[in-house]
């Protein structure tokens, strides 16, 4: 095992080497992991505590299942363009779903409307950093952009935070920070696809 792989790539490989030989493609797991996350940040525009619960545990789900698809992929042979595309598409639009769904069920809270902005803000930065983080990954000549990590835990793996912060009942700021913070992320990516060197140039 690659050492250097997060906690949840190794789980990913983990559960990928059970399903090898089973009829399940790693297509199925990726929409399968969609319909977890879209199902949970649905469950957030209710406004309701107790479906928040239920919310937070169905996308982080969602989000965990999405390293099964690739890890699934490389075990079977089965690592195709479309998967490729279809993984980003599952991220960008579990992420969209959870930020507007997010401002919508804090329309009546201390936020009122911009908790929509806020929604709005999110789901946009996720939406253009897919889009930008594909650009990266063609100028590398297919080298996916990694992440800053420590410990096993990537950058990206503090989405699964949303857990804890709903049972504390943190989720406002939370909410509030990440549309923020997915801003920020998309300058720096937009920054990484500005100065990251094309797979051409790194030929001797």
């Amino acid at each position: 095992m690659n050492d250097s792989q997060s906690w949840d790539q190794r789980l990913g490989r983990l559960l990928a080497r059970g399903l090898a030989r089973t009829p399940i493609t790693p297509n199925h797991v990726s929409l399968f992991s969609l319909l977890l996350a879209v199902l949970g940040a649905g469950l957030f525009a209710a406004g309701e505590e107790t479906l928040a619960y239920w919310g937070a545990g169905l996308f982080v789900l969602g989000r965990m299942s999405d390293h099964v698809d690739g890890a699934l992929a490389r075990f079977t042979g089965k690592t195709t363009r479309f998967g490729y595309y279809l993984d980003y598409f599952v991220g960008a639009v579990s992420y969209i779903a959870l930020f507007l769904c997010l401002g919508v069920g804090f329309q009546e809270s201390a936020l009122g409307e911009w908790s929509l902005v806020l929604g709005f803000n999110g789901a946009i930065s996720a939406f253009a950093a897919t889009f930008v983080s594909l650009g990266v990954d063609h100028k590398r000549g297919g080298d996916a952009m990694g992440y800053a990590s420590f410990a096993g835990f990537e950058l990206q793996d503090g989405i699964y935070l949303i857990a804890p912060i709903v049972w504390l009942g943190w989720l406002m700021p939370f909410f509030t920070a990440a549309s923020i913070a997915t801003s920020c992320y998309l300058l720096w990516t937009l920054w990484v696809l500005v100065t990251c060197v094309p797979a051409k140039r790194l030929v001797q």
